[in-house]
């Protein structure tokens, strides 16, 4: 009976990978520079997110304290990250209710904690610098990473005035930096960089410490193989 069931599982899952990979057509992603051990990344990152994410996006899965994994103190997390009364053990909460979020938007933002996890590192790196004028959103933007069929999203361009207003060409499905902002084009890709690296680490704050283990774990292994197969040789010698 469980044999039944692990092979109907597994018919279900075939089935729809057809549906994921046709669900990603049509969308190009670029290559997100992730690196768990650049902590300089991760802090600004970790600044630009408090700045321009944290205002509607909560992270409920992730608190502050954490940040001092990366490198941050804890004076340095509440002079610099802490604007709102919270404490550095609490959760990246926001204040906004989830109500007056999806009347505002259409949809309640989503939690950031694990979206990297859910979408990938290229889908957001991509997604945050596929932003387009678009007259005939509610918004004002349209992105066509989030949707490749109608390039519709519900979320504005918070990050506009740093990268300025881009224009989509739908035929050639090409961007052009129409009106420039802040920041040049490399300093946008490099922010928006570090925002990504640093939500990839939020999803997964544990990963390079499970990653260093993993290697004392197989040079252990290691060790334990040529000790065994010694064992084995010393055992068996006067029976050969």
């Amino acid at each position: 009976m469980k044999l039944k069931n692990i092979m109907k599982k597994a018919l279900l899952v075939i089935a729809f990978l057809p549906l994921v990979a046709f669900a990603n057509e049509g969308a190009h992603l670029d290559k997100a520079p992730i690196d768990a051990s650049n902590h300089e990344s991760l802090q600004r990152g970790a600044r630009t997110f408090v700045n321009y994410c944290l205002n509607c996006h909560s992270a409920n899965f992730m608190r502050y304290n954490r940040l001092m994994e990366i490198g941050l103190t804890e004076s340095q997390i509440k002079d610099n990250l802490l604007f709102a009364g919270e404490k550095v053990g609490d959760q990246m909460k926001v204040s906004m209710n989830k109500a007056d979020a999806k009347k505002w938007f259409g949809v309640a933002p989503p939690d950031l904690s694990v979206e990297v996890r859910a979408r990938g590192a290229d889908w957001v790196y991509s997604y945050l610098r596929g932003f387009y004028r678009d007259s005939t959103s509610a918004t004002g933007w349209g992105n066509c990473v989030f949707d490749p069929n109608t390039c519709k999203v519900a979320m504005p361009h918070v990050l506009y005035e740093l990268q300025g207003e881009q224009e989509m060409n739908h035929e050639t499905h090409q961007l052009t930096l129409t009106k420039p902002g802040h920041m040049s084009v490399a300093e946008y890709d490099a922010l928006v960089g570090d925002l990504t690296n640093y939500l990839a680490y939020m999803s997964e704050p544990a990963k390079q410490q499970r990653n260093h283990l993993g290697w004392f774990v197989l040079l252990f292994l290691g060790v334990l193989l040529v000790l065994t197969y010694k064992l084995k040789k010393a055992y068996w010698k006067d029976i050969h």
